[in-house]
């Protein structure tokens, strides 16, 4: 892609003073004009640095990655194309047009940067890459879709796709979120290798690996509650009734072996695999309704798109 007159760039920030200038340079100096910088509120002097570099700056009125970009996409950009970067010069403003042409081919409407492709040495931990791969494991075998590396913060996509997606997260599960929302909202998503390097000596990261990275997993269970009912409420109820099992397997042991009886767990063990039977239940339910949920869109869209024609 040659014209970037309708792309926006955008980088959340917070405390970036020691890269910012250089990636709002890099993408500059590859024919993106349009760079927005929306702050979290830093204190080191970054609104400053991005702004001489020739950003537009926006201090965001909340406070966390996610509301940020929330905010900067409904409220500031008004760009057909949104290239979503991190600020923290990891990312190559070289692999741009590797993320646009998807879109302009009207091959995707989303496009996410494989960080996996080319990493370079040193960015990224052992501790952080068993967890990406953890979490893209789990992210394929709850919501059914491989897109490799759902945690990238290089992201490409269309005004329009991005308004269809109901996001609320605040913080850094945004990513997981926008897969998530892609899927459930049938989004056409690419997957494009990129390159990844170290972060810049001086320059820290606002990430948590284990904080972060349980909210992370957090959120992907608690968005399959809407995308796959079946693997929420039956991974509940096959606790429930594992639960279930464990205390009735302990009181006939004891009964039978000690000659001592345990009226309270055999309740609770009822109660646990009763209450998973029912969740199972429910979670078989809760998709075929699902199913029929996506079917009858799919029959609107085409009804829609007939006349349209």
């Amino acid at each position: 892609m040659s014209d970037y007159d309708d792309v926006c760039v955008l980088l959340p920030t917070m405390d970036e003073v020691e890269t910012v200038a250089r990636v709002v340079e890099s993408f500059r100096d590859v024919g993106l004009d349009d760079v927005l910088v929306i702050d979290g509120g830093s204190t080191d002097g970054t609104r400053d640095a991005a702004s001489d570099a020739g950003a537009r700056v926006v201090e965001q009125s909340g406070r966390g990655k996610g509301q940020a970009i929330r905010e900067a996409v409904c409220d500031h950009v008004t760009a057909t194309y949104v290239v979503m970067a991190d600020a923290d010069a990891t990312y190559d403003a070289a692999d741009v047009d590797a993320m646009l042409d998807p879109l302009v081919a009207g091959e995707a409407d989303h496009v996410i940067g494989n960080r996996f492709a080319d990493m370079r040495s040193g960015a990224m931990t052992r501790l952080n890459r068993i967890g990406n791969q953890l979490i893209n494991l789990s992210f394929r075998a709850i919501h059914g879709e491989n897109y490799r590396d759902i945690l990238s913060g290089y992201r490409a996509f269309t005004r329009e796709s991005f308004r269809k997606l109901h996001l609320t997260a605040d913080g850094f599960g945004i990513e997981t979120e926008m897969a998530v929302e892609c899927v459930k909202n049938r989004i056409p998503v690419a997957v494009v290798p990129i390159t990844y390097r170290e972060r810049p000596g001086g320059s820290a990261t606002n990430l948590h690996p284990i904080r972060d990275g349980g909210v992370i997993f957090i959120e992907l269970y608690r968005k399959a509650k809407t995308n796959n009912p079946l693997f929420y409420f039956g991974s509940l109820g096959a606790l429930s009734t594992t639960a279930g099992a464990a205390m009735t397997a302990y009181v006939l042991y004891r009964w039978f072996v000690h000659g001592v009886t345990h009226e309270v767990i055999a309740i609770g063990a009822v109660g646990a695999a009763l209450l998973g039977i029912q969740l199972l239940i429910f979670g078989f339910l809760a998709d075929m309704i699902l199913s029929l949920h996506r079917e009858q869109v799919a029959r609107y869209e085409r009804a829609i798109d007939g006349n349209d024609d």
